[in-house]
């Protein structure tokens, strides 16, 4: 189940409580969820028992528990958990992180860019036109002779270095004699990789949106969740060690995210440099 399926079933869900009069309380036209930060908190969590006990005026607990009794008996669903205040955490009768990478190498190139404020010439000149475009974007206060310092606390460095991370991450890998490759489970995927998945499975809805500024934000905090997951989580094999399911798993990860940042860098006018 996509994030997209898991949504439309968590609707189902809830339209079926209220025609039944489980539930008393105008259907949402749509349900938002997303993936935890922590493992162990399911593989997607929504907060529509929230919203839905506001209306029905009843405890959102007793409304989570209305609806985790319905959603625990929807296929692909292996478990519904309720976490206070009311918060549903749902696991899938598969890990759904193969799904999400899959789901992004497939994406066809972004379409309409979002609209982008004109480059002031004297900005231009003074930062050149990635970093001209990135300090339009950026939180006030920023600043901009920042933008070209290649160190960590420029946003925009890290969000290209993390491209050109991956795609050294790839290069290398075809050195070694393998590719990206995930199985169904890829299960090994999870520890440690709650925020880039979060991130991943966000991307889709920030970039329809087409706000350049939210699109820039979420590409930063893409790019800080991939570096850290990748210093944890060593994507080639070390030493004399051979490459295994897991390299390869973690390789098509490095993958999906270095798509994700070449899009969005190109959505928002900025180059996406392969070497650093």
């Amino acid at each position: 189940m996509t994030p997209a399926d898991v949504s439309r079933t968590v609707l189902h869900t809830v339209r079926c409580a209220v025609e039944v009069d489980e539930l008393r309380a105008a259907v949402p036209s749509r349900v938002t969820v997303r993936v935890p930060p922590r493992p162990d908190c399911g593989d997607y969590a929504t907060n529509i028992a929230l919203r839905l006990a506001k209306d029905s005026g009843r405890p959102a607990r007793e409304v989570a528990e209305i609806l985790r009794r319905r959603l625990a008996a929807e296929p692909g669903i292996a478990r519904v958990d309720i976490a206070e205040p009311g918060f549903l955490n749902i696991t899938l009768a598969s890990a759904p992180q193969a799904r999400i990478v899959r789901s992004l190498l497939r994406a066809e190139a972004p379409g309409e860019p979002p609209a982008l404020p004109p480059l002031p010439p004297d900005l231009l000149a003074r930062l050149g036109p990635d970093a001209a475009r990135w300090s339009l974007l950026s939180p006030p206060g920023l600043d901009r002779d920042l933008l070209l310092v290649q160190r960590e606390s420029n946003p925009l460095f890290r969000v290209r270095y993390a491209h050109a991370r991956t795609a050294a991450l790839l290069r290398n890998a075809r050195d070694l004699g393998f590719g990206p490759e995930l199985a169904d489970d890829a299960a090994e995927l999870a520890d440690g990789a709650g925020p880039l998945f979060a991130a991943l499975a966000d991307h889709p809805r920030i970039a329809a949106a087409r706000d350049a500024a939210r699109l820039a934000r979420h590409l930063e905090r893409l790019a800080e969740a991939f570096l850290r997951w990748q210093a944890d989580c060593p994507v080639l094999p070390l030493g004399e060690e051979k490459p295994s399911a897991v390299h390869r798993a973690r390789l098509a990860v490095a993958e999906a995210t270095g798509k994700v940042l070449a899009d969005g860098l190109h959505q928002l006018g900025v180059t996406a440099p392969a070497h650093l």
